[in-house]
């Protein structure tokens, strides 16, 4: 992986889907640790660096599309537009990305302390990721996907997901 298809985001990425402390597998595939990034659209900056590293990443798969230059528009990206394709509020005004890998990511404070409470990192809250881009050519599907690197907390966010708290389900029994 060149520098060039690497991208580390913005303080104001949101976590989604986190499952960064324990391997999943979808639909019977290998495990894999992974989450959905949401970018805040004025991030302007990030998406810049995204969409620099996808271009490079398409340079260089070029081998792995038979030797052709294919057109951006006939590949699979990884950058959606949440305002389009997700009918979720917390995705409003933002871009979102899958990334994943089979190695588990390091993940650290904001001082790159390693941190080690699993419930310090979750979806809904702001961090740093380092992600890269890299391409893929399976079963004729071309296009480009998104690798995960690490992960840095930046800040809490209102947690993301339908779980309720306890406090929230039960109220206090006198044991009288």
């Amino acid at each position: 992986m060149s520098q060039s298809t690497k991208v580390i985001t913005g303080i104001n990425t949101r976590l989604s889907y986190a499952n960064i402390w324990k391997p999943k597998s979808i639909n019977g595939c290998k495990e894999k640790y992974s989450v959905s990034l949401i970018i805040p659209k004025s991030d302007t900056k990030t998406i810049q660096k995204i969409n620099k590293a996808i271009d490079a990443a398409i340079e260089e798969g070029i081998s792995k599309f038979g030797g052709k230059n294919l057109n951006k528009a006939a590949l699979k990206l990884p950058l959606h537009d949440g305002d389009v394709e997700k009918y979720d509020p917390n995705y409003a005004n933002c871009y979102f990305l899958n990334a994943n890998s089979i190695t588990p990511p390091q993940i650290v404070n904001k001082k790159v302390q390693p941190i080690l409470n699993h419930d310090e990192v979750y979806s809904g809250c702001y961090a740093r990721v380092s992600i890269s881009f890299y391409a893929f050519n399976i079963k004729g599907n071309h296009g480009i996907a998104c690798g995960l690197g690490n992960i840095q907390k930046i800040r809490d966010g209102e947690p993301l997901g339908a779980r309720s708290t306890a406090i929230n389900d039960f109220s206090a029994i006198d044991d009288k």
